[in-house]
């Protein structure tokens, strides 16, 4: 089951140093869900000056349940980072890349 996950911070002027205190460890769990299959893509979202404000993340997980257990052990939900969490079902492609041939890609 596919989800488009969107955490946005908060606003608050401590928002960027929580973000940045857990971000090599959300990282670290990314790189974990991109090798096991559950995360398919992920960004973050920036505001006007170019400073994150939040992320987008687009997962396959075999349950809700199973999303909900990643979210519980997500570095931005357990450090506070995201305030306000966002979860869509969705049906994304495969693969995701627009269903486009690697090839578009190699030469961009």
């Amino acid at each position: 089951m596919q989800f488009v996950i969107i955490g946005m911070d908060g606003t608050d002027e401590s928002a960027l140093e929580r973000r940045l205190a857990v971000r090599a460890a959300h990282l670290a769990l990314g790189d974990e869900l991109l090798a096991s299959g559950n995360m398919m893509y992920g960004a973050a979202l920036l505001n006007d000056e170019g400073k994150m404000k939040g992320s987008m993340l687009v997962m396959d997980f075999p349950s809700e349940a199973e999303l909900h257990a990643w979210l519980e052990r997500e570095p931005y939900v357990t450090g506070k980072v995201w305030q306000y969490v966002q979860i869509h079902k969705s049906s994304t492609r495969n693969p995701w890349q627009f269903n486009r041939p690697k090839e578009f890609f190699d030469n961009r």
